[in-house]
Parts: structure tokens; sequence; C-alpha cells
């Protein structure tokens, strides 16, 4: 082993979002028990993409003693992970259509969806039509992937309950982004109009012209 470039995770500031795992090429990092982790010194290259897609700053570069760079294992631990796993085992006719699971159900195109752990500069922000919900509507609507998230990036948190400040973050993505529109979709309910308002007053600072469009759920599940 020699003394190299490597990244290092501090886990005590890993918020388990997973962003890493996707900006890392070699698949270095993977998700274990919640937390971000290195799986080998010979899948890192030391090139730190990985870094400015956290949004703790969990992740940091270092020098230390380390295995090199092994480009043909990950070449195999890149075609390893591509290859198909069966999500459902051990039920004859598939325990998912006995679950009443169907390929395609979800429209979820992108992750993280918690507006918090959004990274601003995402790849996938930009020219995308945002669909901005609290996270109860997906629960109260039945059809809500269909009806909303189809073709669309979802984001979704509450602002009665989550410590953090919407206006802010939406503003941010807006100047980072072409974003194409925005969508929210919100509950009958007096706490819910807070992640209206934040939409709007950060589409004004932006000084951009975002198309806007607000749907608001009852609490019996239907659109008013």
């Amino acid at each position: 082993m020699n003394t190299r470039k490597i990244i290092e995770i501090n886990e005590e500031l890993c918020n388990g979002c997973g962003i890493c795992v996707n900006a890392c090429h070699e698949s270095a990092i993977q998700m274990i028990n919640g937390k971000a982790k290195l799986v080998h010194d010979k899948y890192c290259d030391g090139l730190g993409d990985c870094l400015p897609a956290c949004p703790t700053n969990a992740i940091q570069m270092i020098e230390r003693k380390a295995y090199a760079y092994d480009q043909d294992a990950v070449d195999e631990r890149v075609k390893e992970l591509k290859k198909p796993k069966t999500e459902f085992k051990g039920c004859p006719g598939s325990m998912a259509r006995n679950m009443g699971i169907k390929k395609g159900d979800s429209e979820l195109k992108s992750w993280p969806v918690q507006m918090k752990l959004i990274n601003p500069r995402a790849d996938f922000l930009e020219g995308a039509n945002l669909l901005i919900a609290a996270d109860c509507t997906a629960f109260a609507y039945s059809d809500f992937h269909n009806k909303f998230i189809k073709g669309k990036v979802a984001l979704i948190g509450c602002p009665k309950l989550d410590q953090a400040d919407y206006e802010e973050k939406i503003l941010e993505i807006l100047m980072n982004n072409n974003v194409a529109s925005i969508s929210v979709v919100k509950m009958q309910v007096p706490c819910c109009s807070g992640i209206a308002h934040s939409v709007k007053n950060a589409i004004e600072r932006s000084g951009k012209l975002v198309p806007y469009i607000e749907t608001t759920i009852s609490v019996e599940g239907n659109i008013v």
C-alpha cells in the first residue's frame, strides 16, 4: 500500500440520503445500515466526484495509506451491480403479483425526494417539471403517482414538522437550474399553506418566469 488521495466518510454527519452512491461512477460507495460506506480502497479513484454531491459535507478527501485504484476491479463491480436482481423470491407465481404490485406502478424517476435532502445542483433538476408536494398528499390521494408524479421530479416535505427553510432551498434550486414548471400539491389544512407560500416567494425572489400550478387535496382524498 502507498499513500494516496482517497475519500473519508464521517458517519455521524451522513444522513443516509444516498446521493453520493449515485455520484460515484466507480460504485465505490454503498449504503450499509442507512449510512454511506467506502466498500474498498481499490474502487476509489480519489477524484472526489462524490464530495460536491453530499448535502451534509460528510465526505472529505484525505491522504492515507491505501490499496491502489484497480480499474479492472471497478469494471467487474459495476458489471455485477448492473445484473438484474429478483425483487421477490420463494413464492410460485411471483409474490409481487400476489401482493398486487405491478411493474411500472411507480412514476418516481429521481432520488431523494425529501426536500431538505435535495442537492440544488443535482443533474435531474435541470429543465425539470417540479412537483413540490406536502408529504401527506401521497397518502390522501389514491392515484397520486399517475395524477401528479408522472413526468415530473418529485420533492416532498411537511411545512409544519420539518425544520427546514423551504423558501431558501427552492430559491437555490431555481437559481442553479432552468426549471420548466412547478406544481404544488398541498392538503386542505391551515398548516399546509406554508409550502405554497414558500414556492411562490422563491419564484418571485428568483426573478424568473416559472409556470405555477397549485392543487389542494381534501382530508377525504378528493381534489378541491
